[in-house]
C-alpha cells in the first residue's frame, strides 16, 4: 500500500509545474494607458497560467515610466542593476530603452511596430544577441479600407503622431505607401508631448477629410483633447488602437492587447524554460478586433453602414 501511494503521490508531482527556483520579471511601459496597461495583465496572466505565480515562485516588477523618455531610460538602467530573469519592455520607446541597457539580461519586447526599424533586431526570425519579442504592426492597408468603406469620398487624410516615435515614423511610411494605392494623401500633424494634441488636432481641421491616428503611445495618452476637436469640427477620428474607440473615435481595426500580452508571455515562459532568447523568432501578434463607436460617429457627422457594423468584434452604442 505504501509503495502504490508513493507511486501515486510520484505522478501526481510529475503532472504538476515544477521550478526550482523563484524568478523574476521586470516590465515597464512607456506610458500607462489601456492598451498598454492590457499587455502588461496578459503576461502576468500567461505567467500564471504556465505555472509562475506572484508571491509563490515568481517576483513581478511593473514600472511606468509616465511618457518620459528620460525616466525609460532611468528604469531601463535600474532594471539591467537588479538583474533580473527576464526584462519585458512594452512600448518602442521602452524597449529601445532596455535594450541600451543591457546585451545579457533576455529582454522579451511588446507592442513594438517596427522591430528591425527601430534597431531592436537585425532579422525577426533570427534576433540574435539576448532580445527577441512581439510586433503589433498595425494592418495598415485594412485600415485604409475600413476608412474608405465609411468614407467614400476621403481624399485627404489628417496622420496624427509624435514625430519622435521610431514606431510611429514607420506606421507613416507604411500609410502612406497604402493611402497612395487608393488615391488618399496623408497630411501630417505632429505632438511630441501630451500637451500638444490638442493644437496639433486643430491643425488638420480644414486640411484633412479625417484624421487617423496610429499605435502611438503619445497621441493615445490624450487622445480625448483630439476626440474633443474633431467632435467640434465635425472632423471623423480613425485610430489603430481598439481600446481608443470606447474613448471617443468612429472605428479601428486592430488587436486585443490583452491577447497581445498573453502572447508575449508565452515567450517569456520559454525564456524561463531555458530556450536561448535569441534563438526565438520575433513574430507579429495574431488576430484582429474590429470595433465600431456609433455614437462617436453620430458626434461626427458620420453615419456607420449597417453591413460594417454587422460584422463588428464589438459595438458601442
Amino acid at each position: 500500500m505504501r509503495a502504490l501511494l508513493f507511486a501515486l503521490a510520484a505522478s501526481v508531482a510529475a503532472a504538476l509545474p515544477v521550478h526550482a527556483e523563484n524568478v523574476t520579471v521586470d516590465v515597464t511601459a512607456i506610458v500607462e494607458h489601456p492598451a498598454l496597461d492590457a499587455v502588461r495583465d496578459g503576461v502576468k496572466d500567461a505567467l500564471a497560467a504556465a505555472g509562475y505565480k506572484e508571491g509563490d515562485n515568481l517576483t513581478f516588477v511593473y514600472k511606468s515610466a509616465q511618457g518620459n523618455a528620460a525616466t525609460a531610460a532611468q528604469i531601463a538602467r535600474q532594471f539591467a542593476g537588479e538583474d533580473p530573469t527576464v526584462i519585458v519592455p512594452i512600448s518602442t520607446p521602452s524597449a529601445q530603452a532596455v535594450a541600451a541597457a543591457t546585451r545579457d539580461i533576455p529582454i522579451v519586447f511588446s507592442a513594438v511596430s517596427d522591430p528591425v526599424g527601430a534597431q531592436l533586431v537585425k532579422n525577426m526570425d533570427k534576433p540574435g544577441g539576448n532580445i527577441t519579442g512581439l510586433s503589433d504592426m498595425s494592418p495598415v492597408a485594412e485600415h485604409i479600407a475600413l476608412i474608405k468603406e465609411i468614407l467614400p469620398n476621403v481624399k485627404k487624410l489628417g496622420f496624427l503622431y509624435n514625430s519622435g516615435e521610431a514606431n510611429s515614423v514607420s506606421l507613416l511610411a507604411a500609410l502612406k505607401a497604402e493611402a497612395d494605392k487608393a488615391g488618399i494623401e496623408v497630411i501630417e500633424s505632429a505632438a511630441t508631448k501630451t500637451a500638444e494634441v490638442q493644437g496639433a488636432t486643430r491643425a488638420l481641421v480644414d486640411k484633412a477629410d479625417a484624421v487617423y491616428v496610429p499605435t502611438d503611445n503619445t497621441i493615445i495618452s490624450a487622445l480625448e483633447s483630439a476626440v474633443g476637436v474633431a467632435e467640434e469640427a465635425k472632423l471623423p477620428l480613425f485610430t489603430a488602437d481598439t481600446d481608443s474607440v470606447s474613448r471617443g473615435a468612429i472605428a479601428a481595426l486592430g488587436f486585443n492587447y490583452y491577447d497581445v500580452g498573453k502572447q508575449t508571455g508565452d515567450i517569456v515562459v520559454r525564456v524561463l524554460k531555458g530556450e536561448t532568447v535569441g534563438d526565438i523568432p520575433a513574430t507579429v501578434a495574431k488576430g484582429t478586433d474590429l470595433v465600431v463607436n456609433k455614437t462617436a460617429a453620430a458626434k461626427m457627422g458620420v453615419t456607420l453602414p449597417d453591413a460594417l457594423v454587422a460584422r463588428a468584434t464589438k459595438v458601442i452604442e
